[in-house]
This record gives structure tokens, C-alpha cells and sequence, in this order.
């Protein structure tokens, strides 16, 4: 399971996404890229061995629990998407195989995506 090796706080808010990314919108070093269309939280499972790195921790209280007595454990890590954020980049493999490819891991994710290349102007 992925997770951070260290964290300030045991436990975060879950806050608010707000907004369009405006770090990490645009491909960095790929011909192609995976491009997320709306905001969300993309966990540990669905992101396996992705760039984009987990920084916030959701807790849950046990099943049958009165309310109140605090906040629950963290149950899993996830990595705050909004929308504009490039989430996979490829490089090296034609256009078709890599459409298809980000296709298949779109389905894994979650939120909404969008495919996108790099214009070279020679």
C-alpha cells in the first residue's frame, strides 16, 4: 500500500477543492498524458505507481460507534486531483498505443479524463 514515509499530522481535514490546477497542467517530460477533467480524490489503490504523490490521510470511525468521541483513524491515503492536473505522461510508443493504454488506466480511476498530446512545432 502506498503511503507517505512521514507526515506533520496524523490526521487532516478534508477541506475543499476549489479551483484548477495550475501546477502540473501541462506535460513535463512526455508526448502524452492523461489529463484529469474534474476535481476528486484519487486513492492509494487507484494510483499504484503514479507521479502524483498522496498527501492526505481519510480517517473512519468503526462500524456500530456512537457518535462523538473524536475523530476516527486514518483508514487510507489519497492525492488531491483538480481538474487540469496531468496524472500519467508517456513517451517513446505510438499515439494509438498510448490512447489506449490511458484509456485502460482512466477506467481504474475514477474522475473524469481527458487525453492529450504534446503539439512539437519544428
Amino acid at each position: 500500500m502506498l503511503m507517505p514515509k512521514r507526515v506533520k499530522y496524523r490526521k487532516a481535514q478534508r477541506g475543499r477543492m476549489r479551483g484548477i490546477a495550475t501546477r502540473g497542467s501541462t506535460l513535463a517530460f512526455g508526448d502524452y498524458g492523461l489529463k484529469a477533467m474534474e476535481p476528486g480524490w484519487v486513492t492509494n489503490r487507484q494510483i499504484e505507481a503514479a507521479r502524483v504523490a498522496l498527501t492526505r490521510s481519510l480517517t473512519k470511525k468503526p462500524a456500530e460507534t456512537r457518535m462523538g468521541k473524536g475523530k476516527g483513524n486514518p483508514e487510507e491515503w489519497v492525492a488531491v486531483v483538480k481538474p487540469g492536473r496531468i496524472l500519467y505522461e508517456m513517451i517513446g510508443v505510438p499515439q494509438d498505443v498510448a490512447r489506449e493504454s490511458f484509456r485502460t488506466a482512466a477506467q481504474k480511476i475514477g474522475i473524469a479524463t481527458r487525453f492529450v498530446s504534446r503539439t512539437r512545432v519544428l
